[in-house]
């Protein structure tokens, strides 16, 4: 059985940084593509940042180029998102999930398998 637990989210003031973490079991596909997610109140659920195991291209959204970086510890089975410069407007809970096949992409319907979340708060 597929898991993915999220942890590290939390309150922050503008500007400062989190970093989130997914631990993922359950499978032994060797070749995949990871992805975080966010969805704030009243919103859709968009996609953040991908990363495709295999040789690890990322993906970003335009909205967190720049102050958000995706990466993975194949030797753990966690990925992570290194958030900085935080905004207001990135409160949302977020969310990994995993893709199976052979390319990324930040279309949340495209992913099988999803975490429960963890909640970031960033306040102005």
């Amino acid at each position: 059985e597929v898991r993915l637990v999220e942890s590290g989210g939390g309150s922050v003031q503008a500007g400062g940084s989190l970093t989130l973490s997914c631990a993922a079991s359950g499978y032994t596909a060797s070749s995949y593509c990871m992805g975080w997610f966010r969805q704030a109140p009243g919103k859709e659920r968009e996609g953040v940042a991908s990363i495709y195991t295999r040789d690890g291209a990322t993906d970003y959204a335009d909205s967190v180029k720049g102050r958000f970086s995706i990466s993975q510890d194949n030797a753990k089975n966690t990925l992570y998102l290194q958030m900085n410069g935080l905004k207001p407007e990135d409160t949302a809970l977020y969310y990994c999930a995993i893709r199976w096949g052979d390319w990324c992409s930040l279309v949340a319907h495209e992913y099988s398998y999803w975490g429960q979340g963890t909640q970031v708060t960033v306040s102005s």
